[in-house]
């Protein structure tokens, strides 16, 4: 048997979908899949040309350089777009590929799982730059994670303890929790661990994923980006 794959109808029916994928063949998901990714690239491209993480060229632009102001916005506008492919990439076909391989579940089921997630990220990211726009300002904590709890309470006497934790802590948010609740689902329909073992898996390895995106989030990218733009040594 064959059905027809129909993203957002499954968005809150994944019983019946898991059901699905276990007994018949899926149809166009591929074509919605492509329109999932296309989403997230336009959400990424409007935050970039809105203003998103461009402040450090604001100084090119205040002191009238307008050329170089126009050459550095097209190339954070590209690197942006780079940024989005790998991001989507990464989330989409390599996490799939780690599940398939370490847990044994099927590639197929893998692959929709991960779309779900991806939907859920580009969700997140629309929503947070909705508010900003809406606001008029930005800042580099989401409203939708423990972020700015952490920059309220923490105080250590280390600035970069307290920035590595508030970047982490920014990296955990209620969409996490959602995203870990797909991934749960799926990993225990399709493979036989047991549901402790598994959410203990998931839980590790998102908090290992926000560990690393808060060690990456203390690299100097802006001061490398403006060396770039303005003709400087980055090192």
């Amino acid at each position: 048997m064959i059905f027809d794959f129909k993203f957002w109808r499954y968005f809150g029916r994944q019983g019946e979908l898991i059901h699905n994928l276990q007994n018949t063949e899926v149809r166009n998901f591929n074509r919605r899949l492509a329109w999932i990714l296309v989403l997230g690239v336009l959400v990424f491209a409007l935050r970039e040309i809105w203003g998103m993480n461009t402040a450090s060229l604001t100084p090119l632009f205040a002191a009238g350089l307008w050329e170089e102001y126009t050459l550095a916005r097209w190339t954070s506008l590209v690197g942006t777009l780079l940024w989005a492919g790998l991001y989507l990439a990464f989330h989409l076909y390599i996490t799939a590929f780690l599940f398939s391989r370490l847990t044994k579940m099927t590639w197929r089921a893998a692959i929709v799982m991960q779309s779900y997630v991806v939907a859920v990220l580009i969700i997140e990211k629309a929503l947070v730059f909705l508010v900003f726009a809406l606001f008029g300002y930005t800042t580099t904590l989401s409203m939708f994670s423990f972020g700015p709890m952490a920059a309220t309470f923490i105080e250590f006497p280390n600035q970069y303890v307290n920035h590595f934790l508030t970047y982490f802590f920014n990296q955990l948010t209620i969409f996490t929790g959602l995203i870990i609740a797909f991934q749960y689902r799926y990993v225990r329909s399709f493979t036989e661990f047991s549901p402790k073992g598994i959410l203990a898996i998931l839980i590790t390895l998102h908090i290992l994923a926000a560990l690393l995106v808060a060690a990456f989030s203390l690299l100097p990218i802006t001061d490398m980006l403006r060396g770039f733009t303005e003709g400087g040594n980055i090192i």
